[in-house]
């Protein structure tokens, strides 16, 4: 695991670490208190353009913050944990956070359509603008937005590729296998 600290602004400092999972590297982003602001599929490049603006990268470090969540994405991927237990600080609307909200409310092992959603949050026929909030999760894997799948079943609309939604959902037993 490789950590730094990165910086937004005189008042953001976010502490990065990237480490391996079954579906390649996996970079963290967390506040001074420890609170996930983003993560990505990816290096410390890609989880840089998940932060909010200015920040950049500024050396490394080590944060406690980081080994939780660290810890936690390991028991995820060996099958031990179906929920996380951390704090997130991502930035958004109040409606993007109210889509947040209910990604993170979808089972391990199931998934919702965009108009799914929009039916659970009120606002039926609003499938573009959940797909658009949840196109904008900066948190990745812990805020399920792997979980939304389109109408007819199709793995459509996750950042880091079909590939990785594809691995996530079946780790999760949401889609069988092919043979």
């Amino acid at each position: 695991m490789t950590s730094a600290p990165l910086h937004s602004t005189p008042s953001d400092t976010f502490h990065a670490a990237t480490f391996d999972t079954p579906c390649g590297p996996f970079s963290v982003a967390v506040n001074d208190s420890g609170a996930v602001v983003a993560t990505a599929f990816g290096d410390l490049a890609r989880l840089q353009q998940r932060l909010p603006r200015q920040s950049n990268p500024i050396g490394y470090s080590a944060s406690k913050g980081l080994a939780v969540i660290k810890a936690q994405i390991d028991a995820y991927f060996a099958g031990e944990r179906r929920t996380f237990s951390v704090s997130l600080a991502a930035r958004g609307t109040v409606f993007q956070q109210r889509v947040w909200a209910a990604l993170a409310a979808i089972p391990f092992g199931e998934t919702r359509s965009y108009g799914q959603l929009a039916d659970e949050l009120g606002n039926p026929g609003a499938s573009r603008a959940i797909g658009r909030a949840n196109a904008t999760n900066p948190i990745c894997l812990i805020v399920p937005c792997h979980r939304v799948i389109g109408a007819d079943g199709s793995l459509t609309g996750f950042a880091f590729g079909e590939d990785i939604k594809r691995q996530l959902l079946t780790h999760e037993g949401a889609l069988r296998t092919r043979p």
